[in-house]
């Protein structure tokens, strides 16, 4: 299995390849991200993120949202904006504040070739734009209002009702 990698690394700041053919490799591969991700406990991964230059990320919150492959995925509509704690399997153990959009449409298409709409808000909004954001070279850390010690993250998640 592929080891995620950490920044300083330049494939993460490298905008990703547009995938032109959904083949037994892209699948391999999104296999092997899932697999990676559970692994390393994260609820997405970007492609670049296991060294790999294409436009896939797959996200999975929790067993109630399911699991979203997405192959060349694009905001196609935004809005509202709040701020919450983000971090990241290339950073480890760094946590910050970020702002995001509240709500989004993506744009993406399947495993099996087909284009699909998804209308995400809140945390699955949050996660599926810090994913796009790796495919574009993006990074969360340039985006950080506050950077949070381990103690503030803990203070915080308890402050916000998170489990």
């Amino acid at each position: 299995m592929r080891d995620i990698i950490k920044y300083p690394n330049t494939v993460l700041t490298t905008p990703t390849k547009k995938v032109t053919e959904i083949d037994d490799e892209l699948i391999d591969l999104l296999d092997e991200m899932h697999a990676i991700m559970l692994e390393k406990d994260g609820i997405g991964l970007a492609a670049n993120q296991v060294g790999v230059s294409s436009r896939v990320a797959i996200v999975h919150i929790d067993d109630e949202s399911g699991i979203f492959e997405m192959i060349n995925p694009e905001i196609i509509k935004k809005s509202g904006k709040t701020i919450d704690v983000e971090g990241c399997l290339s950073f480890p153990e760094v946590y910050g504040t970020v702002e995001r959009f509240d709500d989004i449409t993506v744009r993406f298409v399947d495993r099996e070739g087909y284009e699909v709409e998804v209308e995400a808000s809140d945390y699955l909004s949050r996660v599926m734009q810090h994913e796009i954001e790796h495919l574009d070279g993006g990074l969360f850390i340039d985006k950080i209002i506050k950077r949070l010690s381990p103690d503030e993250l803990i203070d915080y998640m308890e402050e916000h009702g998170y489990d």
